[in-house]
């Protein structure tokens, strides 16, 4: 399936900064054009028909309640899974999986994260303009990204589909 690689380094290397040129004209187009990579990238990982257990998935920050007195940037398991977020729920499937989990408060430290992880995948949760960037920068791992829910605006208690999280895993996985 290295064709479909080749593709989705074309996606990621040639039209992502000529998508992103084109925003910095049309401010209101670049979220939906950074969707739109996220989604080409997607549906190329899954042509590609990757097979692996080591697994990272990578959450954002702001995924967590901001009412919890925990700050879980640094150990994900010190959560007291008390229910009131997603965070509970993503490490029992974390778990389920036996794939590495963390949690990033920015681009800077995701980075770090992939590199001392060494995983064979990513799914990552995220902003689109974080999870196009962070594809861009970890090609050639297949990196399967899903967009955060943001009900009250961004980096502030988003949510995430954790049924899309599991078919992301079993794409990987299956």
């Amino acid at each position: 399936m290295a064709g479909y690689r080749i593709i989705r380094g074309f996606v990621l290397k040639v039209l992502y900064p000529v998508f992103m040129l084109l925003s910095a004209f049309r401010k209101d187009k670049k979220e939906p054009l950074q969707r739109l990579i996220i989604n080409m990238n997607n549906s190329l990982v899954i042509r590609e028909r990757h097979k692996t257990k080591r697994i990272l998935l990578l959450l954002p920050h702001c995924i967590q309640i901001d009412k919890c007195e925990i700050r879980l940037t640094h150990n994900i398991y010190n959560c007291k899974r008390c229910g009131r977020c997603e965070i509970k729920d993503l490490i029992e499937l974390a778990d389920d999986y036996g794939l590495t989990l963390f949690v990033a408060t920015g681009g800077t430290l995701a980075r770090r994260i992939v590199k001392d992880a060494k995983p064979e995948a990513i799914v990552a949760v995220a902003c689109e303009r974080d999870l196009s960037s962070g594809i861009v920068d970890t090609y050639p791992m297949p990196v399967l990204a899903i967009p955060n829910e943001r009900p009250f605006g961004p980096c502030f208690n988003t949510r995430v589909s954790l049924e899309k999280v599991k078919d992301a895993i079993k794409t990987f996985c299956s």
